[in-house]
């Protein structure tokens, strides 16, 4: 069986502390074999909070996967938005882990943020056709054995939640990462947790989305997911602070 945590939002600069408190206890506890983050590690992608939440992040010394969100591009230097948005996000996954493996599990990235777009809210969801060619390749090359989980910030569709995504082409590339053999997105953005099962051309495909470890919470108190996989079936608990 394998064990993963699945968190999202953790908002450094916006942080509950008690929250992230309670989420290593739960690590220390399960200790699952990865942690994995969809997004918006920091509130406003300032050096100081990548640079706390690398600290916290190293301290739960599980494996940990990062898969950025809108709030972790850079938001007052347009010059690094535009030319290097994903530099620090990209620099603490390397200092935290070159990759995660997981037994059971194919992991692949699958960006859902955008440097810019044709639309005045920048922080909604946005599918780029080289990222989906790059995910679907992957998800084609995994052995057909392994549970295969694709990774976003934005919800591809909607989840009834209190916040949308709005993902430009998250319709279509659900239905291509569903012909690839996906069985799973997980993701995050909404701040509220959900668990559907998305009906697509080419079979279901299970939709996760984490809550918040921050002070930012809507409809549901700070929470994560716990998720284990065996042989190739996966359940998904969510874990709320009482």
């Amino acid at each position: 069986m394998t064990l993963l945590y699945h968190a999202s939002d953790l908002h450094f600069g916006a942080e509950d502390t008690a929250a992230l408190d309670w989420f290593v206890a739960r690590v220390g506890q399960d200790t699952p074999d990865a942690v994995i983050i969809t997004g918006d590690l920091t509130m406003r992608a300032r050096s100081a909070e990548f640079a706390a939440a690398q600290r916290w992040l190293t301290d739960l010394s599980v494996p940990v996967l990062v898969e950025p969100g809108n709030h972790d591009l850079p938001y007052f230097n347009p010059v690094r938005r535009i030319w290097r948005p994903y530099g620090r996000v990209m620099r603490l996954q390397e200092k935290l882990h070159d990759g995660v493996s997981v037994d059971g599990v194919h992991l692949v990235s699958l960006p859902t943020t955008a440097r810019a777009q044709w639309r005045l809210n920048w922080s909604k969801g946005k599918v780029g056709r080289r990222d989906l060619h790059e995910a679907v390749q992957s998800l084609e090359a995994s052995p057909s054995e392994k549970c295969r989980i694709v990774l976003t910030h934005h919800p591809l569709v909607e989840a009834a939640t209190r916040t949308s995504g709005r993902t430009t082409g998250g319709r279509a590339a659900l239905e291509a990462i569903a012909a690839a053999g996906a069985h799973a997105v997980l993701s995050g953005h909404v701040h509220d947790p959900f668990d559907r099962q998305v009906v697509t051309a080419h079979g279901p495909v299970r939709l996760i989305g984490a809550g918040t470890l921050s002070e930012r919470v809507r409809a549901t108190p700070p929470s994560f997911n716990r998720l284990t996989v065996d042989s190739g079936a996966l359940l998904a608990d969510v874990c709320a602070m009482n």
